[in-house]
């Protein structure tokens, strides 16, 4: 059975995605987009074998799989509507889920999924099962160049211009929930890892903007009962959107595989 799927921004997570599966992906079709520019999105789409429809926001709930890979302001817009229809939503704006948890009741009255993709992490896998059992800390390192952090609202609030550091600088320490908040477009790899273990509360989150640096860098530690494991990647920033990595669009393809292949690998 083919199941239908619609992208919610053709950015630099949306664009590469719709275009993967415009190529072909046994099991799923790409009926639909929406995106802020629409200009823009119809140019893009031309080039398609099969252009899917350009749609409002609300219609995307129309298709069997949503994902979001907009700005996070729109983030309910296009959530409410897909999980009131029951259908599975894929957030790429992992952080927007956070304060927004009565998303998940939502889900769980109308029979609706929320599949969160690994995103430009990696491990997943074993944190969820560290946390099976008893995990004393889990924490998140980022490092990302100047270009990647400028803008944050939290730099912004605090008069933080980071792109006149001239060596590596922590901008940031505290917990997932606030790192969330004050880089809402920065550190959805936080967002994720918290929901995967221990939450966001617990979950310790350190940010560097760091000029010495050309990729986004993400170290997590976790001890746990199970294990104690340290994990680092470092992610080549997209072209089009150095605040995202170019691995996050390829880890909502590898999701939406796994929703429809005969062969699941990972837990």
């Amino acid at each position: 059975m083919t199941r239908t799927v619609a992208i919610a921004g053709l950015g630099a997570i949306g664009l590469p995605l719709a275009r993967a599966l415009d190529n072909g992906v046994d099991g799923l079709r790409l009926v639909a987009v929406s995106a802020r520019d629409q200009a823009k999105a119809a140019a893009n789409l031309v080039t398609f074998r099969a252009p899917p429809a350009l749609v409002e926001l609300p219609e995307l709930a129309e298709a069997d799989i949503v994902v979001e890979a907009a700005p996070a302001s729109v983030f309910e817009r296009i959530a409410v509507p897909a999980l009131e229809a029951g259908r599975v939503f894929i957030p790429s704006s992992v952080g927007a889920l956070l304060p927004r948890m009565h998303l998940v009741r939502l889900a769980r009255q109308s029979g609706a999924r929320i599949v969160i993709p690994t995103g430009a992490l990696l491990g997943l896998d074993a944190v969820r099962a560290a946390a099976e059992g008893p995990v004393d800390s889990v924490s998140i390192e980022t490092r990302k160049p100047l270009n990647g952090l400028a803008g944050a609202p939290y730099l912004e609030k605090n008069g933080i211009d980071v792109m006149a550091m001239t060596e590596p600088t922590v901008v940031f320490e505290g917990n997932a929930f606030d790192a969330a908040a004050g880089f809402p477009a920065n550190v959805n790899v936080a967002a994720a890892l918290a929901l995967a273990g221990i939450g966001p509360a617990r979950t310790r989150v350190t940010i560097w903007a760091d000029p010495t640096v050309t990729r986004n860098i993400h170290t997590i530690r976790v001890e746990a009962a199970a294990a104690r494991f340290t994990m680092t990647i470092e992610n080549v920033p997209s072209e089009e959107n150095p605040k995202t990595g170019k691995l996050t669009a390829l880890s909502v393809l590898a999701c939406l595989r796994g929703l429809v292949s005969s062969l699941k690998v990972g837990s």
